[in-house]
């Protein structure tokens, strides 16, 4: 069972969402929240696998929120899935660079929500890849100053292979591809990518795709 915890301050989408999860198979919603202070509270409270993440509320947003929440978690972070109307959306940008896993649009029907969870309680590639680098690209070209010291920029302590495969992985890759172009094991690529995680102390694989951009490593376009 994949424990949710759904966040929206909206009441009609929230409970349109807990209504679909508790008739999903396999989905546990195991809180539900109005606001950004309601969440943080939950989350700790309840430990969830995932977390569906409203960007745009009163009080605290989902960007605090989601920083609030994966620097008290204990253990095995939840991971958060930011629901959002637009995709180009600096909040969001703004939530993936906190830690966010990645987005979904709310106009996305019940089979690609369900999935999207799926695919971010097993820590796989982020969902949508080609939008969410599309979304990183517009803001990152506005984002050029220094990361916080928590979440150090410098790519030296990296492996030229490490480097290699963090490049693929903003570049949109999945692991299979990326395991393809290098001629490595997928588990090899996955690997690398937790040790770059871990180097940098990056909490998701959305917060990678972000470094990449805003240290140059990969360009907008490029």
């Amino acid at each position: 069972m994949i424990r949710v915890l759904v966040v929206d301050d909206q009441f009609l989408i929230r409970a349109g969402l807990v209504g679909l999860l508790e008739a999903a198979p396999g989905y546990e919603v195991v809180g539900a929240a109005g606001d950004g202070e309601e969440a943080v509270r939950l989350a700790a409270e309840m430990r969830p696998d995932v977390i569906l993440m409203d960007i745009r509320m009163p009080g605290v947003n989902g960007i605090e929120a989601t920083e609030r929440i994966l620097a008290h978690a204990a253990d095995r972070p939840p991971r958060v899935l930011v629901l959002t109307t637009f995709d180009l959306d600096e909040y969001v940008y703004g939530a993936l660079r906190a830690g966010a896993s990645g987005f979904l649009l709310k106009d996305s029907g019940p089979e690609r929500l369900l999935a999207a969870i799926t695919a971010v309680d097993g820590g796989d590639a982020l969902f949508a890849p080609t939008v969410t680098r599309r979304l990183v690209e517009a803001f990152a070209r506005q984002r050029t100053t220094a990361r916080d010291a928590a979440a150090p920029s410098d790519l030296d302590v990296l492996t030229s292979r490490e480097v290699e495969v963090l490049r693929l992985t903003a570049r949109g890759l999945s692991n299979m591809q990326i395991a393809d172009r290098l001629y490595i094991s997928e588990a090899t690529v996955k690997t690398h990518l937790n040790r770059t995680m871990t180097k940098l102390d990056l909490g998701s694989r959305a917060q990678a795709v972000v470094l990449a951009y805003e240290t140059g490593l990969v360009t907008p376009g490029g």
